[in-house]
């Protein structure tokens, strides 16, 4: 398992060691022990899992403290242009962001610690995106950011996605107090 750092602290790509042959494939999607070994002590309590026809844009959502949650996430099947901001008052890139393209067929992963806002647009119909999280839904600690705030200039590649109307009303980054 490789695991690279991004320019935002803490902020992980993870790219399994995907073992194929004329059977099909193998790889580890997570490992305890290879994430102590980088430092990533994190216990998993809730895994989710949706399916998004080719266009949804799903964030940009986190949870507050004490219910800040880590997630680690992958797409079995389709793509997803994945985003994380850095949501951590004291970090010298609060406020940045950075992306990845996920899929089904490279099986990267992208683990992002609590204090990162994050959204993901598919890219293909019929996408399963899975996550693995720190900490179970809480909605009174729930929290969302424009997925199109001009303040975070996030390049989608999209200027009309699918989107759920609690996002349409997210609040712009701007008026943002962060709890981290």
């Amino acid at each position: 398992m490789e695991i690279i750092k991004t320019p935002l602290e803490g902020l992980l790509i993870v790219k399994p060691d995907v073992f194929e042959d004329d059977r099909g494939y193998f790889f580890e999607s997570y490992n305890r022990n290879a994430f102590l070994a980088q430092g990533i002590a994190v216990d998993f309590v809730q895994d989710n899992e949706s399916r998004s026809k080719k266009g949804v844009l799903r964030g940009l959502h986190f949870q507050n403290p004490p219910h800040a949650q880590g997630k680690l996430v992958r797409v079995m099947r389709g793509s997803v242009l994945d985003v994380a901001v850095d949501i951590r008052k004291k970090s010298p890139t609060y406020g940045k962001w950075s992306s990845i393209m996920l899929s089904g067929q490279n099986k990267w992963m992208y683990w992002i610690p609590a204090g990162f806002a994050h959204g993901f647009l598919t890219l293909e119909d019929d996408t399963i995106f899975f996550y693995k999280c720190t900490q179970g839904y809480n909605k009174e600690s729930e929290g969302t950011i424009r997925w199109n705030d001009p303040d975070l200039g996030i390049n989608w590649g999209v200027t009309d996605p699918v989107i759920s109307p609690k996002d349409v009303a997210a609040p712009f980054f701007r008026g943002f107090e962060s709890r981290f």
